[in-house]
């Protein structure tokens, strides 16, 4: 009996691919064996026969819709691409095979226990239900079959995010640890967090922020930057609107530093030379862009800072506990920490901007004065704690 045309052993793993054409489609997978593949292979051929004879909605994989998601999240150029590979390398174990038009809440029940199993935080298991949620939602709202016309889900499934009642507790820096993190920090990790701290920005914006966002106001002295919709993340993973990133003179002064090392992105990175024998020499690499700023490098810095499980996110807290300390409007704190609803590019006045930039030159450093939250009294006495038990320990 002659073999199945379309399927290939590849001599170097021992695997074998599916690579076949059938009327516009392209058929392509990997498998163990020569049987796993062939059952695949008519499987998918009876489906696309099906669907051009008698019209009927195409069978998708989730793995071949997760593969088209993150495929076109490249293109649009978003960064958030690193952080859905993660979540989906984590799924694909139990909803890769599925049909899309056949997961539903009930299909990710064995995703979530595996993932408290393995010690996550409600957050994290959410966060990966939301981007389950967003490769449907794709398939129902973008994406259509090229032989019928039909979008590839009838209806996106309606999938529940768990209440967060194991959230971690955000931690606050005193000016001392600012000091010692910033000094435990690679240059180009020092200049994001220092920025990070003087703007209020999340990771993925200081990491994805591009020189043809800023706007330069001469009257305030200072530039703002008009972030995209796709670099602005809602609760559930989302897109939301435009916004605009404030910066106060000591964010500004970081920006300036940047200037004329790469022509895109405005914080990167490059290895430089150690040798003081070939100083003179040009640097091993261009400048890239960093992908993240929670990388090994800013959890060696926290540790040698004493600063414990310090996440860049508890920058954003820091910023906000500084602004009500310093007695900032909450609008104020709520527009520069993008918490307030609806776009905000195109309806602030110089008036307003100005309002928001002084607010953030209360937090460039520190007044000396008693002006300090809870958050504040508890991390300072926390801090001391330690230095005693420190002390204790060389004793």
């Amino acid at each position: 009996m002659g073999r199945t045309t379309g399927i290939y052993r590849d001599e170097e793993t021992g695997r074998y691919w599916v690579d076949k054409r059938y009327r516009k489609r392209r058929l392509r997978e990997h498998f163990g064996s020569y049987q796993e593949a062939e059952e695949w292979l008519i499987l998918q051929l009876e489906n696309l026969r099906r669907q051009t004879q008698f019209g009927e909605r195409p069978k998708v994989t989730f793995r071949e819709a997760a593969a088209r998601f993150l495929k076109e999240k490249q293109e649009e150029g978003k960064r958030s691409v690193v952080t859905d590979v993660h979540h989906l390398d984590a799924l694909m174990p139990f909803i890769g095979s599925l049909y899309i038009d056949r997961i539903h809440d009930g299909t990710l029940d064995p995703f979530r226990e595996a993932r408290r199993k393995q010690g996550c935080k409600t957050k994290t298991i959410n966060d990966g239900v939301s981007t389950v949620r967003a490769v449907l939602n794709r398939a129902y709202k973008l994406w259509r079959d090229e032989v019928t016309g039909l979008k590839l889900l009838e209806h996106a499934p309606s999938l529940v995010l768990k209440p967060v009642l194991d959230r971690r507790p955000a931690k606050h820096l005193t000016w001392a640890q600012q000091e010692e993190l910033l000094k435990a920090l690679p240059t180009h990790l020092k200049e994001m967090a220092l920025f990070g701290l003087n703007t209020g920005a999340r990771d993925d914006v200081i990491c994805s922020l591009q020189w043809d966002w800023e706007l330069p106001i001469e009257e305030l002295g200072v530039s703002v930057f008009f972030v995209p919709p796709q670099h602005v993340k809602g609760e559930d993973g989302e897109d939301k609107t435009a916004q605009v990133l404030f910066l106060n003179s000591a964010a500004q002064a970081v920006i300036e530093r940047q200037r004329g090392k790469h022509e895109k992105y405005v914080f990167v990175w490059r290895r430089e030379r150690t040798s003081t024998k070939k100083k003179h020499k040009q640097p091993p690499m261009a400048y890239q862009p960093v992908e993240t700023m929670n990388n090994t490098a800013w959890q060696g810095a926290r540790e040698r800072a004493g600063l414990g499980d310090l996440h860049v996110h508890d920058l954003r807290h820091v910023v906000a506990t500084r602004l009500r300390e310093r007695g900032a409007a909450e609008r104020s704190i709520a527009d520069i920490l993008w918490h307030s609803q609806g776009t905000i590019t195109a309806h602030y006045s110089v008036a307003t901007m100005g309002e928001l930039v002084r607010a953030l030159e209360l937090i460039k450093d520190d007044k000396g004065t008693f002006d300090k939250s809870v958050l504040t009294l508890r991390a300072e006495h926390l801090a001391r704690r330690q230095a005693r038990g420190a002390v204790k320990a060389t004793r």
